[in-house]
């Protein structure tokens, strides 16, 4: 009709994270119009064991796509991204579940990313030396695949191993379900299977650890077909797919990314123009991207690979097409923070408190302010926890240390357990992991990375306790995003270059990543 406005393209960035599945549709100058969340369910059958469902987990996805793109028409929606957690799917030749745990309940076919379980495993393929494992810090980590699938041959070779014909990880498991096709992620398969771009896969590793059957038929259970993350997958969205999602056939699917991984698009391509920061006209490799929830990532790109011991990488393509990505860790950070503080004997006089003084927010609202409120003649609340102190590698040090066998520890405890004693806890927490990532930030520049300042996203960004300490640790600015849910838009960012209206990845990330805030470190506690 003449003198109508035409209609707002937009993309949908699913997201599924340790807990829940999340979407949202973005317009293609990144603005998270809606969002919708799903929790998703995790048992533990055993200590170390973690284990979810990818029927419930699919299910969940077209449950919050419908949900966000129900206000708008269909074919507003150009394409669609999945990230997901690098946890590990299996399915047997019709691509039905097939059972991960000894109870063999088939709905239970997901071994989750923070499943410990194969930790002899990985000591023994360390162990071998093999040439791979310089891609990883040397050190092979539990939380990867290859343990993982020689744990489940060697522990459940008749219920699981000699029915599984495929193996996901779970961000390539969805980009399966939306397209059909079997093209893996490349983000996927060189982060977390030892897949190298230039040569493939390297048959001597898989012998040499015992898993010499996933040479079979062209490595067809684990992917011969890769391509780098944003690139169209298969034919888009199947009849079968759209009809679940809600949206149409052939809309376009982009190849798939870890959770972390996206929360690295949708933060450190941001166009930071007039903000006076010391990467304004610097590489992109001047910038190390930091995607804090349940576990930290810490995301380092160069132009050129760097070996950093203890620290996963150098790995080529697995983020942005063409640069080499240098990837930290900490295995628990939300998770340790909500452990310390629920299990404090003072925590149900904590809840009660906060929800008198702060009933429609979070807990650690309270405990911010509280921490304030102990301060005394304006001095930093840094200094609060001078007596108290904590090392926080309570499930094990990811990076640099790359020790899985590592536990927590406090110093300083009193007989007191008051509410001042919990919010000093607390922050010991908080200050630990500050302290933990100055000592990844250490680890990288060591090894040749130039970081000048740091980007946030993930649920804890969105605690300015948090924030505020580790840009005082780490002596850095931290940049947050102009939009809340980072990784939603990281997501996205897939959905539009599949689509084409993005040339590159990186275009797309300088138009739909936006810097929000900046928080500069207290100097004065530098000297």
């Amino acid at each position: 009709m003449a003198g109508s406005v035409p209609a707002e393209w937009c993309y949908v960035g699913v997201d599924v994270g340790t807990g829940s599945v999340r979407a949202a549709l973005v317009t293609k100058g990144g603005r998270v119009k809606c969002t919708a969340e799903e929790p998703i369910s995790i048992w533990e059958p055993q200590a170390d064991h973690y284990v979810q469902s990818s029927t419930e987990i699919w299910d969940k996805c077209c449950s919050v796509v419908k949900r966000v793109t129900q206000s708008v028409e269909k074919s507003q929606v150009r394409g669609i991204g999945f990230d997901a957690t690098c946890s590990l799917v299996v399915l047997d030749q019709t691509f039905q579940p097939v059972p991960v745990n000894q109870g063999g309940d088939r709905r239970r076919n997901v071994v989750m990313w923070m499943d410990h379980r194969a930790a002899e495993q990985a000591a023994r393929i360390t162990s071998t030396g093999h040439r791979v494992l310089s891609r990883v810090g040397g050190v092979m980590s539990p939380e990867m695949q290859p343990p993982k699938l020689l744990w489940l041959k060697e522990n459940l070779r008749e219920s699981c191993w000699k029915e599984a014909t495929h193996f996901f990880d779970l961000p390539d498991f969805l980009s399966w379900k939306a397209t059909g096709s079997l093209t893996r992620s490349l983000c996927t398969l060189v982060c977390k299977w030892t897949y190298c771009p230039a040569e493939g896969w390297d048959g001597s590793f898989w012998t040499t650890i015992g898993l010499e059957d996933l040479l079979e038929n062209n490595h067809s259970k684990i992917g011969s077909l890769t391509c780098p993350p944003g690139t169209p997958v298969g034919d888009g969205l199947t009849r079968e797919a759209a009809a679940d999602l809600g949206l149409d056939p052939g809309t376009a699917v982009g190849a798939s990314l870890i959770d972390a991984h996206a929360g690295g698009l949708g933060v450190i391509g941001a166009d930071v123009k007039g903000f006076h920061l010391p990467c304004e006209d610097q590489p992109i490799s001047s910038r190390m991207a930091m995607i804090c929830g349940t576990s930290s990532c810490h995301m380092a790109i160069s132009q050129q690979p760097l070996f950093v011991p203890g620290v996963w990488g150098p790995y080529l393509s697995a983020m942005v097409p063409d640069l080499w990505l240098n990837e930290g860790g900490q295995s628990a950070t939300g998770r340790l923070i909500d452990h310390m503080v629920k299990g404090h004997a003072a925590y149900s006089q904590l809840q009660e408190q906060a929800r008198q003084r702060f009933p429609y927010k979070s807990i650690y609202t309270y405990l911010n302010a509280h921490l304030c409120s102990m301060v005394k003649d304006h001095s930093p609340v840094d200094l609060l926890g001078s007596s108290l102190h904590l090392w926080p590698d309570f499930h094990g040090n990811r990076s640099p240390l790359a020790d899985p066998t590592l536990k927590g520890m406090v110093i300083g405890l009193s007989l007191s357990q008051t509410l001042d004693d919990l919010a000093l806890l607390y922050l010991a927490t908080v200050q630990a992991l500050a302290l933990g990532t100055r000592h990844i930030l250490q680890a990288m520049k060591e090894a040749g990375h130039d970081i000048t300042i740091l980007f946030l996203c993930g649920g804890l960004s969105k605690n300015p306790l948090f924030v505020q300490i580790h840009a005082n640790a780490t002596g850095l600015p931290v940049v947050l995003p102009d939009q809340a849910e980072a990784v939603l838009v990281g997501a996205a960012v897939l959905g539009a270059c599949a689509s084409r209206d993005y040339g590159t990845i990186q275009e797309a990330m300088e138009k739909m990543a936006k810097v929000g805030k900046v928080v500069q470190p207290d100097h004065e506690l530098q000297r």
